[in-house]
């Protein structure tokens, strides 16, 4: 009978060793939480990326004087100093048709001083997309001719280091006109610049000539100028 109790008593603590273990297992698994896989990153796409030049853009037609009549901007300058900006004009030359570069003269006042800034732009294989090089590549500056109808206004898109700058440009300072501000506002909204970073420039007492010490080559504050 002895014997009977003792294979009785085995088998149970056997059972209960085995349950012990099959929960130990069950609970295991419930603490341990399914590994999730990463969702892949978005590729990062820069604003200008999305900003197409204007179609078929003939540079030759680009060239000549522009009046620079607003600008849109983060620009931590603008934003300490844009009710101080001075009268700007900005010159493009082409030497030739075949010419991959366009040469970029900016007059405006400093320290109630004229000075001219001159620029190189970098022709690309996209009519209408330029590039300024900077000290390193990941300072050049990426220019697009998103608007112009060549003989009244042109808008300009400067890209450097993720941030955009937005330029309306004038032929004349006489052919100021309101539909062309307000689409230059509207224009500078889809890029997240409001009215809090239009900076309107003046557009009297621009400079002419510039003696030779106020020259220089360079950039100007901000994103391209």
């Amino acid at each position: 009978m002895a014997g009977v109790w003792r294979c009785m008593l085995a088998v149970m603590v056997l059972m209960c060793v085995c349950l012990w273990g099959s929960s130990e297992a069950v609970g295991g698994a419930k603490s341990r939480p399914r590994p999730q896989r990463r969702r892949p990153k978005k590729p990062k796409v820069n604003p200008i990326d999305v900003t197409p030049p204007a179609q078929n853009i003939d540079m030759q037609q680009m060239t000549g004087t522009w009046h620079l009549l607003n600008t849109a901007s983060k620009c931590s300058y603008l934003i300490n100093h844009g009710t101080k900006v001075e009268p700007t004009v900005m010159t493009l030359t082409r030497s030739s048709a075949s010419d991959q570069t366009l040469s970029v003269s900016s007059k405006t006042r400093h320290i109630n001083q004229c000075w001219e800034i001159l620029q190189v732009y970098n022709l690309t294989p996209t009519p209408g997309r330029l590039m300024l090089k900077g000290a390193r590549p990941e300072l050049n500056t990426e220019i697009v001719i998103g608007e112009t109808d060549y003989s009244s206004y042109a808008v300009m898109y400067y890209q450097k280091q993720g941030k955009i700058t937005m330029k309306l440009y004038g032929r004349s300072v006489d052919n100021l006109s309101e539909p062309m501000l307000t689409k230059f506002e509207q224009l500078a909204a889809k890029q997240d610049l409001g009215l809090a970073y239009l900076f309107p420039f003046p557009t009297y007492s621009h400079c002419g000539d510039v003696d030779q010490d106020h020259v220089i080559t360079g950039v100007l504050l901000c994103a391209g100028g």
